[in-house]
């Protein structure tokens, strides 16, 4: 952990620290994506003493399925839920061209297991049921999350990704800039009011990108479409905005720094702490010809694709940022502490404020691409004190750090209608 000594509002305050469980990912996994489920339609256990719901003898359950829109179709279904003892906690209704897909937050005995409760919304007539484990978050109705989602998103625009993923569930979100990093083709525009297709709906950026949100195995309906376009037009209306919070930090030998969030409003202070770095620490951190390293600046920068940390001295000049970096479903860290103001704590404090903007932010692991060689990052990764996990992947280290166990979206299950026996 880092030795620097916090300040804040001209008093010491004691570190804080990080708490995570155990568990890592692989690269190879992470990179490929969620297969769709294979013989396996039901949820899993909770992990032993955990209590599921309420109380150990009950279940929160989260359940979506498609009804025929005709009378009596889901009275059908809520008798058949009763007759099980499932209590029903919240219902939502969606129209479609052909029938109405219900949302339902369900209470059920701890002995039903979800196969079974598939099956009896699948004799009642339920189909394309999707069905996974829930948890008292979820018993805030939807208008009191849509707005607290919108708070969030209107104080800082790194949130976007964030609230969308959390109105949307377990979904895979892309920002692509209107002209990509290096110059080219930008992605295809989207019109102003979108684009849904099934799984996938594609929103248009605030700053002329596209945002695209895709959700495997479970087809938005027209109301989430229209949450998701009114959270982004509420960022576009709002325009460029982070937290202006900073803290003051004393190093070890004594020298004070600021530690801030930064933006795009930072790009030419950025520039100049490349101009000063060697071509080693660029290569180091970009991987690349250390030519190009000022081009991914402008897209490092901006609150639409993460959190970026910038480190001041007192005269205001940047000698450090540090990028928590949205990568679809995801979530990346990187340094950049330039060379006279290296090996002085600052990327320890850098790496564990943005871990724990990670871990606030609802995040299960953070990874990081680097070099072998690059003795500096990996000494800060270890000293999260974290699980890590170590892949080599085409000559390149990629160091992952599990932050938290999974939660009940890793147990969802996707079950069609199943047949009366």
């Amino acid at each position: 952990m880092s030795d620097v000594t916090q300040v804040k509002d001209g008093h010491p305050v004691n570190r804080w620290f990080l708490a995570a469980t155990a568990g890592c990912r692989t690269w190879w996994a992470r990179r490929h994506g969620h297969a769709p489920p294979t013989g396996d339609t039901g949820a899993r256990p909770l992990p032993e003493g955990e209590q599921a719901g309420p109380s150990a003898e009950s279940t929160l359950w989260r359940m979506r399925t498609t009804v025929k829109d005709e009378p009596g179709s889901l009275a059908a279904l809520c008798t058949a839920l009763a007759g099980q003892r499932v209590d029903i906690l919240s219902l939502q209704t969606h129209p479609l061209a052909e029938g109405t897909v219900d949302e339902f937050l369900l209470r059920a005995p701890g002995t039903l297991e979800g196969t079974e409760l598939s099956r009896v919304v699948g004799r009642a007539g339920g189909a394309d049921t999707w069905i996974e484990r829930a948890d008292a978050h979820d018993l805030v109705d939807a208008p009191t999350r849509v707005l607290g989602l919108a708070t969030r998103t209107a104080l800082d625009a790194a949130e976007l990704p964030l609230a969308l993923r959390q109105l949307l569930g377990r979904c895979t979100i892309r920002s692509l800039p209107a002209v990509p990093v290096g110059g080219g083709r930008g992605p295809e525009g989207v019109p102003v009011e979108g684009v849904l297709e099934d799984t996938v709906m594609r929103l248009r950026a605030p700053e002329g990108g596209v945002i695209t949100v895709e959700r495997p195995y479970l087809p938005f309906t027209p109301t989430e479409f229209a949450r998701a376009r009114a959270l982004v037009e509420l960022d576009a209306r709002l325009g460029s905005r982070v937290p202006r919070s900073q803290d003051v930090l004393t190093l070890p030998e004594g020298s004070d720094i600021t530690v801030r969030r930064a933006d795009t409003g930072d790009l030419e202070a950025a520039r100049a702490m490349h101009e000063r770095c060697s071509p080693r620490t660029l290569s180091m951190r970009y991987h690349g010809p250390v030519g190009d390293a000022d081009r991914y600046l402008n897209h490092l920068l901006s609150p639409r694709f993460g959190r970026t940390l910038a480190v001041q001295t007192a005269s205001g000049r940047i000698v450090g940022l540090g990028h928590l970096l949205w990568d679809g479903d995801e979530t990346e860290v990187a340094l950049l502490v330039e060379d006279a103001w290296q090996r002085r704590g600052i990327g320890a404090e850098l790496l564990e404020r943005l871990v724990g903007m990670a871990v606030e932010a609802g995040c299960e692991s953070v990874y990081a691409v680097t070099q072998s060689s690059n003795t500096g990052m990996v000494a800060a990764m270890r000293g999260l004190e974290l699980p890590l996990d170590y892949q080599i992947e085409e000559g390149t280290l990629v160091i992952t750090a599990r932050l938290a166990p999974r939660g009940a979206q890793e147990d969802a299950v996707q079950v069609t209608q199943a047949e009366a026996p």
